[in-house]
């Protein structure tokens, strides 16, 4: 039996307004309830990754793959379902978790690739109610259950790939081929009839949920077939959300409803339309008995937070066994986040990305939320306490009226001071939570942001580098980080190269400036010139020779050395631009960056 603490959530904040932008109305509750559970279950539960004692044949460790990468007949696939404990099953209990883990939403996995059908399906006999010795229907049962519970329902349904079915794709046919007539008897004699089973006889469906993860263009699947599909879900189910990975890009057709990224793939930009991440909270989708990269909590709180700040969602996935229930780790982990959003969820769900760069600080990042029209707020999540109990907010001109931690029910103040761009926040020496601290800024109007400047790192420096420049002119190449991560991320310079950031300093005084770089003469050459406030610090390349990137293994790389440029003096606060020039003679040099800091 699964095992849960019981948590009720609190959503104080509420009601909120959703404003991300190019959000149609049928994904508006999408984007703000932010999370949900993904449930991959199946005939595949019961191998656990192992068949016949032979481990999956994929470090990726993917055991819902087990039949396609171990190849299994059908008619051995299907002995795994004697080793299911049907009494034990209850797909309540999985709705029940999803909820005290502070999840809005589910996605189980109805077919998935094998062909299995976990419901009483009519257009074949390949599924859990014909097969089973229960004769069970899991889309009903959960169904049920999410309707009692309040949670909306979302069914994943393998449409381009069926192992069961010899007219589908399996990706044998790379190999020996396949019929285009053969596999549109397939899509007419088992896709749209089962599809239409499900959108009929199961009550509202919320989100159907493909898993074709390239373009149709490079499928055996047709433009005209995709189009039949998801104008099947507009006529049955008017409001269902589909995602990109039917096949059609939201480029191609902005009647889909939201992006789906890679596999455990993390957003690094924002988007304005909605999108989400599939995630697993080790590494394989359905139960392994042999996985071994179990996911921290914080790790799954930062991809949450992550992909929230940048107007993302996130689904997080469980893989019960065949008795229904789930290992410790994954339990404990969703434990862990439901406590978590039972304090802090108003920072996630209704919030979304705020108008700064979302890796700015490196504290942590922030999400926003608009409250009636007139409250605002601004919620600082707080991966590294800062040790010297100060947090600096960078890139916000308006003063917050009051600040304090969120998980604080009395919501005391924290003192704090503003000063044209910079918020300075006053800390207890302890974090406000052990995973991640939330600190709320609250305003009377949206907070102006002031984009493109570099944030004062927690250390006390400014890092001036070529993922947060304000301006970049000339012909450099950039390069990024090579032989894991021993060559770091450069810019190859030929010829003259300027870069340009901006940065507020706080304090009036006296600052060094290092740069680094890679230069491979043996005589000093060229020009690197630093120039802030009509002050110029101007020095020859030097020389940086060879290092060995990995000891005995013949991993001779290019150095990258820190080289003082000198310091300069401020006199007042206030935000100044840096200019950087690089300008070689006739050798090339690769360049990284740049930090500047008070002497104090």
């Amino acid at each position: 039996m699964l095992k849960f603490k019981k948590i009720i959530l609190i959503l104080a904040f509420a009601p909120f307004v959703s404003a991300q932008k190019n959000t149609g109305e049928r994904a508006k509750w999408f984007v703000d309830d932010r999370l949900g559970m993904f449930i991959h279950w199946g005939v595949y539960s019961s191998a656990e990754g192992v068949w016949k004692g032979e481990e999956l044949r994929n470090n990726n460790q993917y055991a819902e793959w087990i039949q396609y990468r171990n190849r299994i007949s059908k008619p051995e696939y299907l002995t795994l379902l004697d080793r299911f404990d049907w009494e034990s099953i209850d797909p309540e209990e999985w709705v029940i978790l999803a909820k005290e883990s502070g999840m809005k939403y589910i996605t189980l996995t109805a077919k998935h690739h094998d062909g299995f059908a976990l419901w009483e399906s009519q257009s074949s006999d390949y599924n859990i109610y014909n097969k089973s010795n229960k004769g069970r229907d899991i889309v009903k049962e959960l169904s049920e259950a999410c309707k009692k519970h309040g949670l909306k329902m979302g069914l994943y349904y393998s449409h381009w790939i069926d192992w069961e079915d010899d007219r589908s794709w399996d990706h044998t046919k790379e190999v020996y081929g396949i019929n285009y007539k053969n596999y549109d008897k397939y899509w007419q004699e088992k896709v749209i009839p089962q599809m239409t089973e499900l959108l009929t006889n199961y009550g509202e469906i919320s989100i159907i949920w493909f898993d074709m993860w390239i373009h149709h263009s490079r499928t055996v699947v047709s433009k005209e077939q995709l189009f039949q599909l998801k104008n099947l879900i507009r006529k049955l189910q008017p409001n269902c959300l589909i995602n990109s990975r039917l096949g059609l890009s939201i480029e191609e057709d902005n009647d889909v409803d939201f992006r789906t990224l890679g596999d455990n793939q993390l957003g690094k930009e924002k988007y304005e339309y909605p999108w989400q991440t599939p995630a697993t909270i080790a590494h394989s989708w359905g139960y392994n008995s042999r996985q071994d990269k179990w996911k921290s909590t914080s790790t799954i709180l930062k991809s949450m937070i992550g992909n929230v700040s940048l107007n993302g969602n996130l689904m997080l996935n469980i893989g019960p066994r065949a008795d229904g229930s789930l290992p410790y780790e994954a339990l404990s982990r969703l434990n862990d986040l439901g406590d978590w959003l039972k304090k802090n969820g108003n920072s996630i769900y209704g919030s979304e990305a705020f108008d700064l760069r979302t890796n700015l600080h490196d504290w942590g990042t922030l999400t926003y939320k608009e409250i009636n029209n007139n409250k605002h707020y601004i919620f600082l999540h707080v991966f590294n306490w800062p040790l010297n109990r100060v947090l600096k907010l960078t890139g916000i001109s308006s003063e917050p009226k009051k600040i304090y931690s969120l998980s604080d029910t009395e919501m005391n103040s924290l003192n704090f001071k503003h000063k044209t761009v910079l918020t300075e926040i006053k800390l207890p020496k302890n974090p406000f939570d052990k995973y991640v601290s939330v600190i709320v800024l609250e305003y009377d109007k949206k907070p102006i942001a002031i984009k493109g400047l570099v944030a004062e790192s927690v250390e006390g420096g400014y890092s001036l580098n070529l993922e947060n420049y304000d301006f970049i002119s000339g012909n450099g190449k950039i390069n990024e980080s090579k032989r894991y991560g021993t060559i770091p991320k450069n810019i190859l310079v030929q010829k003259k190269q300027i870069l340009k950031w901006k940065i507020f300093i706080s304090e009036p005084g006296e600052y060094n400036v290092d740069s680094s770089y890679s230069f491979q003469e043996n005589n000093d050459g060229g020009n690197i010139s630093f120039e802030i406030n009509d002050i110029e610090l101007k020095q020859k390349f030097k020389s940086t020779g060879k290092t060995v990137g990995e000891p005995l293994q013949n991993w001779v790389i290019d150095n990258f050395n820190s080289n003082k440029l000198g310091s300069f003096k401020i006199k007042k606060s206030g935000v100044y631009q840096v200019t950087l020039v690089l300008e070689p003679n006739d050798k090339p040099l690769k360049w990284q960056w740049l930090w500047i800091k008070s002497k104090k």
